[in-house]
């Protein structure tokens, strides 16, 4: 029954819809303004990925709709996305056009029971370091993936981004660059300046136009889109065999973590920014796995949330699901009214679209942000960005984690500390016999060791005495660690008392061993004082045992506080 409820929970309800009544107008306004928005970039996208224009498209309508209907945010935009590009490029060249199905329906079935299994907030735990490097590194990618277009020639033949971008360009000769390369720069200018006119003006949809109506009254020498259907085609249920199950495996898991990697930052965004209510991240991944699935059906590519998308939505008057699907019924108008004027759009226009899309991806208010906190978040945002240009963008947020968990580890290792304290009140006889030491912050495995060896090397007492009620974090580890502590130290005659362990922490510390390791149970304490007034009975004793062994020896004088002045054992 709960199974049942927690799937319920992920599926569409009429709350999706309440606030409709008050915001359908603006709702459809700014749905038609994401889908003029949309169109070039899908579109670009489509044809950068080497899946085509027409699947740019038809993801963008298909996907569109699905995960509006079924993701968990009110305001989110789906559809091709830059990052997916990057990812589905070299899964198209080593596999053929015909994988780009079964690999859409493949990691669309990943992100759904990623939903189901309830991951949806593993996102948080990203660093954002981690992730501010990861946009950039795609940024940079997708700017190298426009250059042989933008240059008139083919991509090289390398699957690396920049090799290839080199290779395209050492094929072109001076005279054939010339066209495609002032159509980049038409584009980008137009793009750059119609903002400073009006915020709202869709540059990139008027650049296109521009661009083409130039290209065809110039008769430019670039190449064109081509050909487009005129609908949408029947869906199929791509061939899902063992063998290429096997063979897609592994990109199929690329593609949908970073699908769910990008579509819940992108959800994470835009309930930041507006007021249309938090998001739900487990069922915004099972809409978009659904997405991609249907998107698979149709020919199209694997969908992700798109971050400028939905911010566009917002800013247009956004506030429900209506105008996502808005967005996608403007496109679906394009397949069947506008095909022919689409055909005859420059690649280069296109290409000149996405350089200076992925210039706006990377700001320069959040590098110096990034670049000026600490050296620590510094490193984990290089090697992140670096990782993701130069080999892999999976392997660069795994590698980026790793990093930014070492210096994670290595902070809280700083911030744990063994401090000797000295014996509260006035000074009394033998005192100097006893070490009090107070355990701070984290005992685990990383810090362990330390904590051993500066507890264990006190020399010249009776008596140790352990607090941990200002312990934080203690694991299995660290609990071993405090009983090799009591068992080294009684082994030396040395009485060991432990004060203040807390309730969270006596179940571990009791599987472990570390109070079978006290001499007797009466020496765990709650309080201090009593723990010192136990202590100073185990050195009354002692001394007297050692007076009776040595009866001509004098006492030692009784130390003044200032003598008692213990050091402070900190970590460097």
């Amino acid at each position: 029954m709960k199974a049942l409820l927690a799937v319920r929970a992920l599926l569409p309800g009429r709350q999706d819809y309440t606030l409709l009544p008050r915001t359908w107008k603006g709702d459809l306004v700014a749905g038609v303004t994401v889908g003029i928005v949309a169109l070039p970039l899908a579109l670009a996208f489509g044809v950068s990925s080497g899946a085509g224009a027409a699947s740019g498209l038809i993801t963008a309508v298909i996907a569109g709709v699905i995960a509006a209907v079924f993701g968990g945010s009110n305001i989110q935009v789906s559809g091709p996305t830059g990052a997916m590009v990057v990812v589905l490029g070299p899964v198209i060249a080593a596999h053929g056009l015909g994988a780009l199905a079964a690999v859409s329906v493949l990691a669309g079935v990943i992100v759904v029971a990623a939903g189901l299994l309830k991951l949806g907030r593993v996102v948080t735990l990203l660093p954002w370091p981690v992730i501010e490097g990861f946009t950039v590194g795609i940024a940079v990618i997708i700017f190298l993936q426009q250059v042989p277009a933008a240059f008139g020639a083919k991509p090289g033949p390398s699957s690396n981004a920049a090799i290839s971008a080199i290779q395209a360009i050492s094929t072109v000769s001076p005279a054939s660059v010339l066209a495609p390369v002032a159509v980049v720069a038409l584009v980008a200018l137009i793009m750059v300046a119609s903002p400073r006119i009006h915020p709202r003006i869709p540059g990139s949809l008027i650049a296109i136009i521009i661009a083409t109506v130039a290209a065809q009254l110039l008769d430019l020498p670039v190449t064109r889109i081509g050909a487009l259907p005129g609908s949408l085609p029947a869906p199929m249920m791509p061939s899902l065999d063992l063998a290429t199950i096997t063979a897609l495996a592994a990109s199929a898991g690329t593609i949908a973590a970073l699908a769910a990697i990008e579509s819940l930052l992108s959800a994470r965004v835009g309930a930041s920014i507006s007021d249309t209510g938090p998001y739900d991240a487990d069922r915004e991944l099972l809409g978009q796995g659904l997405a991609s699935v249907a998107s698979g059906f149709f020919g199209g590519m694997p969908a992700t949330g798109a971050i400028a998308r939905t911010a566009v939505n917002i800013r247009s008057g956004g506030r429900t699901r209506l105008a996502a699907i808005t967005h996608a019924l403007v496109l679906l108008a394009v397949v069947y009214l506008a095909t022919g004027p689409v055909s005859r759009i420059p690649l280069a226009a296109l290409a000149g679209v996405l350089m200076v899309t992925a210039t706006r991806m990377v700001s320069l208010k959040t590098l110096r942000s990034v670049i000026g906190s600490t050296r620590a978040d510094t490193v984990v945002f290089f090697v992140t960005a670096l990782i993701t240009v130069s080999f892999d963008l999976i392997e660069a947020v795994e590698i980026g984690i790793a990093v930014a968990a070492f210096f994670a580890l290595r902070a809280l290792v700083r911030s744990s500390g063994v401090h000797r304290e000295e014996i509260p009140g006035p000074v009394r006889e033998g005192d100097e016999h006893i070490a009090v030491f107070r355990l701070d912050g984290a005992v685990f495995f990383a810090a362990a060791e330390r904590v051993l060896e500066r507890v264990s090397a006190i020399r010249n007492v009776d008596v140790v005495i352990i607090r941990m009620s200002q312990l934080q974090i203690l694991d299995a580890t660290g609990a071993r660690t405090i009983t090799d502590i009591v068992q080294a130290l009684e082994r030396r005659g040395i009485t060991v008392l432990i004060k203040g362990i807390q309730e969270r922490h006596l179940r571990l510390v009791t599987q472990v061993g570390v109070l079978d390791s006290l001499r007797h149970h009466k020496h765990l304490f709650t309080e201090l004082t009593p723990a010192v007034e136990h202590a100073r009975s185990h050195v009354a004793r002692a001394a007297s045992a050692r007076t009776a062994r040595n009866p001509g020896k004098k006492p030692q004088p009784v130390q003044t506080q200032a003598t008692l002045q213990a050091p402070t054992l900190k970590e460097d």
